[in-house]
């Protein structure tokens, strides 16, 4: 498989992107990270982004990531709402898991928020459902099933009528 070939190819697995914590706010369309690729103020951040970026970009696809590499003295990640503002993240010094729970924390979604979006898109993406909000309106659109009684009759053997009087006669 030439995707496991490289530096750390669990990476590239499906598995190890799911993983990812972090699921950025609706507001933020872009994302950046600026550090350098020498100096010790900048190993947390080197590793933040070989091991957690790839899991930020597949959490969030509406988002674009860009990294600036040795442009800068101190490393840093500034995300850009959708409204024009932005916000400056100082990351000097910290491990990567300092800054993915600080990033967790200020421009990620809650688990709450993260718990009632998991439960809405279960109803939305369940093919079972039907009615008021739901890709169905009724289960007479579905093939093989019982038209519905107001636009074709049922049969008389399946009225609860004709049932009663049957049982009757018996």
């Amino acid at each position: 498989m030439p995707f496991m070939i490289g530096l750390a190819p669990i990476r590239r697995t499906l598995p190890y992107l799911e993983t990812g914590k972090l699921v950025l706010k609706e507001m933020i369309q872009i994302f950046s990270i600026n550090y350098n690729t020498h100096g010790l103020n900048h190993q947390g951040v080197r590793d933040f982004v070989f091991w957690n970026l790839p899991q930020i970009q597949y959490k969030n696809p509406s988002v674009q990531v860009i990294t600036f590499k040795n442009m800068t003295p101190t490393p840093f990640i500034r995300c850009y709402y959708d409204d024009g503002k932005t916000m400056l993240i100082d990351v000097d010094n910290r491990n990567k898991e300092d800054i993915m729970e600080h990033l967790i924390k200020v421009v990620g979604k809650s688990e709450e928020i993260l718990r009632q979006e998991s439960i809405s898109k279960e109803k939305r993406e369940s093919s079972a459902n039907f009615g008021i909000g739901c890709p169905r309106s009724c289960i007479c659109v579905v093939p093989n099933q019982v038209p519905c009684p107001g636009t074709v009759p049922l049969p008389y053997h399946m009225r609860n009528k004709t049932r009663k009087l049957q049982k009757e006669d018996l």
